[in-house]
């Protein structure tokens, strides 16, 4: 089977994907995105492989590749509905809520004078986040009214589509950590603790990842935070409330693990090479996409 890897940039995580594919006996390779066009209702220049896992950073890279590809006909992971609602925090978290995940109390507001009514609902301290981002940029604790009025200020000046949307949650008083657990299908593969003084908990900002056993509760909530927002390949992020709570606060669709195997033990491209295997060789390709068996 022939595998395309499409990227925007080659990191580890994408080098160990490319290993574990070969190594479960695959014809893997790299694609560019930036590259490649795309003729709309046309062949697929992708149609010689039987499948694509999509790997890149870009969000709005993602989401579009994998709607023009699945609309050639060619099976993709993760499809674009899950990219579609995992690249917006908004769309995850009515998606959380719609399914029945416990997850944390959120307004949405769009101006700043209700966004501070929401505040004076939500209560101090609270999480100010863009709907789109990683990584844990441009997150702001609103600690007071005082600190709430000047980000909100900022925001406004700032102008942008971006910073006209508020998007506001309950701050949870974590034990100095998070998990993030692995689903790849219907199986919870892994999971860790991202510990750190900060309260942004994520490796990406310097927290440290230790091995977290799957309990059955974490299994639970990381299946169900997985089929609320569409399955495929994914990482959970789940916050310890101080009532002993497990909540979901988000679930990403182009997880990093690079700072997780060690941990975990746990060999993670190979069961994400395994289950993507699995989907395309079942996926079959439609006419849009002939010769992707080539």
């Amino acid at each position: 089977m022939r595998v395309c890897i499409l990227v925007s940039r080659v990191r580890v995580e994408e080098k160990l994907l490319l290993e574990a594919f070969r190594e479960a006996g695959a014809e893997a390779e790299f694609v560019r995105i930036e590259e490649l066009p795309f003729r709309l209702g046309a062949r697929s220049p992708l149609s010689g492989f039987q499948g694509v896992l999509i790997r890149c950073i870009s969000h709005l890279q993602a989401l579009y590749a994998a709607k023009v590809l699945e609309s050639q006909g060619l099976p993709v992971l993760n499809p674009y509905n899950t990219i579609q609602v995992c690249g917006d925090k908004l769309l995850t978290t009515l998606a959380l809520m719609e399914g029945g995940v416990p997850t944390l109390e959120t307004f949405l507001a769009f101006s700043p004078q209700a966004a501070l009514r929401a505040l004076g609902e939500l209560g101090f301290p609270a999480v100010l986040k863009p709907v789109h981002g990683s990584w844990g940029r441009l997150l702001a604790k609103l600690n007071d009214r005082e600190a709430a009025e000047a980000v909100l200020e900022h925001k406004k000046a700032l102008g942008g589509y971006m910073h006209s949307v508020f998007y506001l949650q309950e701050y949870v008083e974590k034990p100095g950590r998070d998990i993030r657990s692995f689903v790849v299908g219907e199986k919870t593969v892994a999971a860790i603790y991202r510990s750190a003084p900060h309260w942004i908990t994520n490796t990406a900002r310097g927290a440290r990842a230790v091995g977290c056993p799957v309990t059955p509760e974490i299994d639970r909530l990381s299946q169900a935070a997985a089929r609320a927002v569409g399955g495929g390949i994914l990482a959970v992020d789940i916050f310890e409330s101080p009532k002993g709570e497990l909540l979901v606060g988000e679930v990403n669709h182009t997880p990093e693990f690079r700072n997780s195997l060690q941990p975990t033990g746990v060999d993670i491209p190979g069961e994400m090479a395994r289950y993507a295997l699995e989907a395309f060789s079942g996926a079959g390709v439609t006419e849009g996409g002939s010769g992707a068996g080539g």
